[in-house]
């Protein structure tokens, strides 16, 4: 996942993508509450790995973003560890129903554009 920027470069390539704002990436962010659903154009790396890696192998920063929420580590616990290891319980379910919202956003981003999934999902 932290150099996920070379699949996605070749990607942009196979499929033409000439244009960054048509490049949608969905990715976990640690500074939402689990389970919450966000989308949004362009933007800084928050030190997300993967982010970092898309940016330097596409060019830039102006891509789709829609971000699940993931939360804090509890206490002053280890970011990278609290990432790969699995979910517990109710965030579990609430990562279950965040995903399929999200899959919701990616096809709002599609059909009518990164503002009005802006709209639909940031408002929930």
């Amino acid at each position: 996942m932290n150099d996920s920027g070379r699949a996605v470069r070749a990607l942009i390539r196979r499929y033409g993508i000439l244009e960054l704002a048509r490049l949608v990436v969905v990715h976990d962010e640690l500074d939402l509450p689990v389970g919450t659903v966000r989308v949004k154009l362009g933007g800084g790396t928050a030190g997300h790995n993967g982010l970092r890696s898309i940016e330097a192998h596409v060019g830039g920063a102006g891509f789709a973003r829609v971000r699940i929420g993931i939360g804090h580590p509890p206490g002053r616990g280890d970011g990278a560890r609290y990432v790969l290891s699995a979910p517990r319980g109710t965030e579990r379910e609430a990562l279950a129903v965040s995903v399929e919202e999200a899959a919701d956003a990616v096809e709002l981003v599609l059909r009518h554009g990164v503002d009005a999934a802006m709209n639909a999902v940031n408002g929930r």
